[in-house]
């Protein structure tokens, strides 16, 4: 089981943990940014394996930002896989 940290960029959320054991998201939790949405988003990743998260959640927006919490967690676990 890993566990990791993610200081996302230019969203509402200031924090992303992330639990993962092998390539499957364990947990997944969000400081701050649009509750129910985050809450959501965590609850829907728990299971899936780690590339499969990616490919759906990377590229989304919110808003006319260019990045939104989903495609943060994306880049979280792109950073996680990285650094194994």
């Amino acid at each position: 089981m890993k566990t990791f940290s993610y200081t996302p960029q230019g969203v509402c959320s200031k924090l992303i943990e992330i639990e993962v054991d092998g390539d499957i998201v364990n947990k997944v939790a969000f400081t701050k940014g649009c509750s129910g949405n985050t809450q959501g988003v965590a609850r829907l990743c728990e299971g899936m394996k780690v590339e499969d998260v990616i490919k759906r959640l990377s590229g989304i927006k919110c808003g006319a930002k260019e990045t939104s919490c989903p495609d943060q967690l994306a880049k979280a676990l792109k950073a996680l896989r990285e650094a194994s």
